[in-house]
């Protein structure tokens, strides 16, 4: 994992964006980049860079909390991202000098017992006390490029200002603040993970520190591949991790802590339990400081379906609701913006990326499945569909016998958990107007050719 946080105006910037400034005629390898981008910060001294042990050390002997940014190399569409967060804002700076500041650009060696979060994000914030304890998250993800729905600086200087507020009542709130850490996983650090024990606890700087480096999708990837490679479904808590409260009927606003913006209907959290303004103060007893503190506890609701108790600010008067997810509510999610899932379309769908079709033939019925194909894998081991016929621009209308899969996330979830692996699958597409009918294996494997 690669890419940093940053230090114009106090405030996070990634090397990309530093790099365009300081030599904007010169292209560097990424490489290069992550060098220099070590070099600038360690030089400016505002963040502790890949050193966590110091940083905790450093929080317990000045009693102060501890902000730890997890920044993500490569990803351009990032960049997007602290575009906007460099933009000068008179609350972060003072907000951030209060915490003892670490950055952290690689997931090796990183301890998956106190950072769990989703890990097709590339920008995950951490504010902890210096004993471990979780005052909360920030940094939330829903769509590949397109990030200004999910995150903002006012955003993220509310969770900041909430935290210091947590740190202050420490520790009498230590029992509400418990449920912010998760159970021992199956593996102590990335590295332990099937399939990422190449790597070491540290990538090597001295040497090629960009192939030696944990991305952290690499981590999700490798939890997927773990249940291909035993021949066993994908469970939805994997599939569908941190479900984004959207899926669910509640769109919070990026601007502001934890508020609704907007309550969508015919969702299970979106029928009459909420209205625009509300504020969530906590969600099964967890005081809440962001979006994503809002997805931690939806994490820990299994896919069979679970409670949650939600007190909220409306107005003068707080209020509670307690309601039940039903089983199978994980599925409301869209997984398809996932980096993970490129390996999980090679297994599925032969390294086709698929997307709902918007400009649908007249005599198709509106609720006939219509998937257009936007890309087709054309090399090893992703080129299964382009060798069984697929081409882009074809349009899906059947797929296995099904027509009811609106959605490339439903598809993924028919293909990976009901089919048996080596199927050769029926699918109808549209070509030109023409109907035709191909053949897609469906390798169920964490194998590649």
């Amino acid at each position: 994992m690669h890419r940093p946080m940053s230090r114009a105006l106090g405030t996070i910037l990634c090397w990309g964006l530093l790099l365009l400034f300081a030599l904007p005629a010169v292209a560097q390898t990424r490489q290069q980049k992550v060098l220099a981008d070590k070099e600038n910060v360690e030089a400016d001294g505002f963040w502790i860079y890949n050193d966590l042990p110091r940083a905790f050390a450093q929080a317990k002997a000045e009693n102060k909390p501890l902000v730890v940014v997890l920044r993500c190399i490569p990803c351009e569409e990032c960049v997007k991202l602290d575009d906007h967060l460099v933009d000068t804002d008179p609350q972060l700076r003072p907000l951030l000098e209060q915490f003892v500041r670490a950055r952290v650009v690689f997931t090796n060696g990183l301890d998956l017992s106190l950072f769990q979060y989703d890990y097709d994000q590339s920008f995950a914030v951490f504010l902890l006390n210096a004993d471990g304890t979780i005052y909360g998250r920030f940094g939330t993800r829903s769509h590949r490029t397109e990030w200004i729905g999910d995150v903002s600086i006012a955003g993220l200087a509310k969770a900041l200002s909430g935290a210091l507020e947590l740190h202050q009542d420490y520790p009498a709130n230590r029992k509400a603040l418990a449920g912010k850490r998760g159970s021992a996983p199956d593996f102590a650090t990335p590295e332990k993970i099937p399939g990422l024990e190449k790597y070491t606890s540290r990538p090597d700087y001295a040497g090629n520190v960009v192939q030696t480096c944990i991305h952290c999708h690499q981590i999700g990837d490798a939890l997927q591949a773990r249940y291909l490679r035993q021949g066993k479904p994908i469970p939805d808590e994997v599939l569908f991790p941190y479900p984004h409260p959207t899926s669910l009927g509640l769109v919070l606003d990026p601007q502001e802590r934890a508020t609704v913006k907007q309550v969508l209907k015919d969702k299970p959290l979106g029928e009459g339990h909420f209205q625009a303004g509300d504020r969530i103060n906590s969600v099964n007893g967890q005081p809440i400081l962001s979006i994503a503190d809002v997805q931690w506890v939806l994490q820990q609701i299994p896919a069979k379906g679970g409670t949650l108790v939600i007190e909220y600010k409306r107005g003068q008067d707080t209020i509670t609701q307690e309601m039940l997810l039903p089983p199978g509510w994980r599925r409301g999610d869209d997984r398809s913006w996932r980096v993970s899932t490129w390996e999980l379309r090679r297994v599925a769908t032969g390294g086709m990326l698929l997307e709902a079709a918007t400009d649908r033939p007249a005599d198709l019925p509106d609720e006939r499945m219509a998937l257009l194909v936007k890309h087709v894998g054309e090399y090893e081991p992703h080129d299964v569909a382009k060798q069984a016929g697929f081409k882009k621009g074809d349009m899906i209308i059947s797929f296995a016998g099904r027509t009811d899969l609106p959605r490339e996330t439903d598809l993924l979830v028919h293909a990976l958990g009901d089919l048996r692996p080596g199927t050769n699958v029926p699918v109808t597409i549209l070509r030109e107007g023409r109907e035709i009918k191909l053949e897609l294996p469906v390798t169920k494997s964490a194998d590649r050719r």
